[in-house]
Formats: C-alpha cells, sequence, structure tokens
C-alpha cells in the first residue's frame, strides 16, 4: 500500500494504491467551519468497491487539516476476503495518520 500527497494552493490531493493501482473511486471533502465539520462527496467506477477508501481518506484528512481533499482509491487484490479488506482498511487508517503527522510537522 502507498500513500501520495499533492498540495495545489491550500488543498491537498491524496492517492492511496497498491501495486496494481487505478482510479477506483474519487472523494471530496471541504471544511464547513460554520457548522465546525467536513462534508464529503463520492464518485464510484462502475464494478470498484474503493469508495469507502476514498470516502475515509478525505473526510478523516479535511476533519483533522480543515482543508479541502481530494482522495483518489485505486486498490486491486484477486478474490480478496473479508480478512484482507480489514487489513486494507487498517494500513489505510495508519497512512493515513502518519501523513497528518507529516503534514502538520510542516
Amino acid at each position: 500500500m502507498q500513500l501520495s500527497t499533492q498540495l495545489i494552493g491550500n488543498d491537498l490531493i491524496v492517492c492511496i494504491f497498491n501495486k496494481q493501482g487505478h482510479i477506483g473511486a474519487v472523494a471530496v471533502a471541504d471544511f464547513d467551519f460554520g457548522e465546525n465539520r467536513a462534508s464529503t462527496s463520492v464518485i464510484t467506477r462502475l464494478g470498484h468497491k474503493d469508495d469507502s477508501v476514498a470516502y475515509n481518506a478525505a473526510y478523516k484528512l479535511c476533519s483533522r487539516l480543515r482543508k479541502p481533499i481530494c482522495a483518489i482509491a485505486g486498490i486491486h487484490v484477486d478474490n480478496i476476503g473479508k480478512e484482507e479488506i480489514d487489513r486494507i482498511a487498517l494500513n489505510c487508517d495508519a497512512l493515513l495518520e502518519k501523513c497528518i503527522k507529516t503534514i502538520c510537522a510542516c
């Protein structure tokens, strides 16, 4: 699993992928300072199941960093089972926490 980032002005693009990476889902989150919360929308490609990874990445980063986030997720594993899905979710959470710490340290 890999996570890459690209700042565009104050906005952040985050890509989460593995060796068979692709664009499976895209989520955009924006922080509402009046309501003190993040709002997130997702677009998923036909037949792909990357929406939860994209949504979680955009929502978590936006909530913590309070900036617009675009998260692109593309993780492919043949014949994936629930245990592997759970492990991927944990790995993604760890990558997001590392990303937040790196960005906040700047």
